[in-house]
Parts: structure tokens; C-alpha cells; sequence
């Protein structure tokens, strides 16, 4: 697919989404970005590895911040969790530490993971569970 189709398609595809499924999206690229920043860190490339490290941050507190307690009982503690998986990716960049970059990244893997399965069962018609 060349450049422009790519943008296009993926732009239709953020612009037609479900919040559910926005929310999905960008807990991937969240997961994606730390791979790519502890596949970084581990080949030494630390400016590579900074640049991902740092636009993770940057997707835990838009995710932080687009919380909303006064509709969901469970946002402070998610709030929590995403605070702590901000700060352990600011440890990881600045300690250059590919382990915490490692534990970062299962925990974001978790999160997307359960993030996923909740869009799943909110999509699906009522009565009906979805496998997975």
C-alpha cells in the first residue's frame, strides 16, 4: 500500500471508530511504542529508544486524562494504574533500563489486552458473550 492510501485508510479508520474501539487503537500504539523502545534500548540506540519512550508517556497521560470519574466508578483506580506505568517509563528512559522498559511493556500489554476484551463484550448484541 503506498503512503498516501496508508494515511487515508487510517485516518477513515480513527474518524469512523467507537470511542471503544479509539481507545483500543491507542492502547496498541502504546504497546508498539514500547517495543520499539526496548527493542532501542536493547541495540544501544538510546536516542531512538528516548523518542519512544517518550511518546508512550505522552499516550498514558492522554489516557490518564481522558478518564472520567463522574461516569465510571473504576477511573480513579485506573487513573492510579496509568500513573504508575507513566512512571516507570520515565524510570526506563532515564535509567536507559531495558528491564523496566520490559515490565512497562507487560503491563501496558495487560492493560490493552483487558481493554480489548471490554470493547468485545460492549460490541457485542445483547445476550450473546463473545469468546475469546
Amino acid at each position: 500500500m503506498n503512503p498516501t492510501a496508508r494515511n487515508a485508510y487510517l485516518a477513515s479508520s480513527v474518524t469512523t471508530a467507537s470511542p471503544a474501539r479509539l481507545l483500543v487503537m491507542l492502547l496498541e500504539r502504546l504497546v508498539l511504542d514500547i517495543e520499539r523502545g526496548l527493542e532501542a534500548q536493547q541495540s544501544g540506540d538510546h536516542q531512538a529508544a528516548h523518542n519512544q519512550l517518550i511518546h508512550a508517556q505522552d499516550i498514558v497521560v492522554e489516557l490518564s486524562t481522558s478518564l472520567r470519574p463522574d461516569v465510571w466508578d473504576g477511573a480513579a483506580n485506573m487513573a492510579a494504574l496509568y500513573d504508575f506505568l507513566g512512571r516507570q517509563l520515565t524510570q526506563a528512559n532515564i535509567r536507559r533500563d531495558p528491564a523496566t522498559t520490559a515490565s512497562s511493556l507487560e503491563l501496558a500489554r495487560q492493560i490493552c489486552d483487558t481493554w480489548r476484551e471490554a470493547a468485545l463484550v460492549a460490541a457485542a448484541p445483547a445476550g450473546v458473550v463473545a469468546a475469546g
